[in-house]
C-alpha cells in the first residue's frame, strides 16, 4: 500500500461526473476463503446474516472479524461507491467514491449484529474523516453499511452510544463513521483476500483508541 499512500489524493468523494467509469466484468478472486476453506461467495447459510463495514485498510480489518466466534466467512472488496467493479488502483485513486470494506457472513445464533458494530467501534478511529492512522484517503473513511432498518436501528445507537463514551473520557471529537445503505459490494482483488493469513508480516494499520462502546444488546467478546 505504499506507493498509493505517498500520492495526493482528494479529500472529498467525486460526482456521478467525475468518478471514473468502471466496467461490466468483475475482478477475478479466490473461490473459497484462504483461513478457513469455506466458499468465498455463494448462497448463505440458512439463518445466516451479512454485515459490511470500512473502518480504514481492510486487511487488518478483515482479520479482525475472520477470528470471531460465529463469523462463518470475510472477504475484502469495494463499497459505497460510484464505479462499477473498481480496480485496487482506481479506489487508491479517489476517483471511484468507494470505501475499503470488509464483508461479515455471521451466524446470529453464535454472535449478534451488536456485537458486530461493538468491534467495529472500538477497533478503530471512528473520527478521522477521510483517513485512518496514517493511511489518508477517501477509501479510508469509517463506514456501516446497513442492510435493514433493523441493522440501521442498532448501528444508530451504536454511534450514539460511543459519542458519550468519549465524551465521559473526555475525548469529544465529533463521530465522523456513516451509516448507509448497502449498495454494491465489489470483491477486491484475490491477492487483497485473507491478505494478512498469506502475509503474517504484512502491513496492518488498524488500531482502536482504548474506549469501549456501551453496546445495547452486545454480548462479552472472545
Amino acid at each position: 500500500m505504499a506507493f498509493f499512500e505517498t500520492l495526493r489524493k482528494p479529500a472529498v468523494l467525486p460526482t456521478p461526473e467525475t468518478a471514473l467509469p468502471g466496467r461490466a466484468q468483475p475482478l477475478a478472486t479466490a473461490e473459497t476463503h484462504f483461513v478457513n476453506g469455506r466458499p468465498l461467495k455463494g448462497p448463505l447459510p440458512a439463518g445466516y446474516a451479512v454485515a459490511i463495514f470500512a473502518l480504514g485498510c481492510f486487511w487488518g480489518a478483515e482479520r479482525l472479524f475472520w477470528r470471531l466466534p460465529g463469523v462463518y466467512r470475510t472477504s475484502v472488496g469495494y463499497s459505497g461507491g460510484l464505479t462499477e467493479n473498481p480496480t485496487y488502483e482506481e479506489v487508491c485513486s479517489g476517483r471511484t467514491g468507494h470505501a475499503e470494506a470488509v464483508e461479515v457472513v455471521f451466524d446470529p445464533n453464535a454472535v449478534s449484529y451488536a456485537d458486530l458494530v461493538r468491534l467495529f467501534f472500538e477497533s478503530h478511529d471512528p473520527t478521522q474523516g477521510m483517513r485512518q492512522g496514517n493511511d489518508v484517503g477517501t477509501q479510508y473513511r469509517s463506514v456501516i453499511f446497513a442492510h435493514d432498518e433493523a441493522q440501521r436501528a442498532v448501528a444508530e445507537a451504536a454511534r450514539e452510544a460511543y459519542s458519550q463514551a468519549l465524551i465521559k473520557a473526555g475525548r469529544p471529537a465529533a463521530i465522523t463513521t456513516t451509516i448507509e445503505p448497502a449498495g454494491p459490494y465489489y470483491f477486491a482483488e484475490d491477492y487483497h483476500q485473507q491478505y494478512l493469513a498469506k502475509n503474517p508480516g504484512g502491513y496492518c494499520g488498524l488500531g482502536g483508541i482504548g474506549i469501549s462502546c456501551p453496546m445495547p444488546g452486545a454480548g462479552v467478546l472472545s
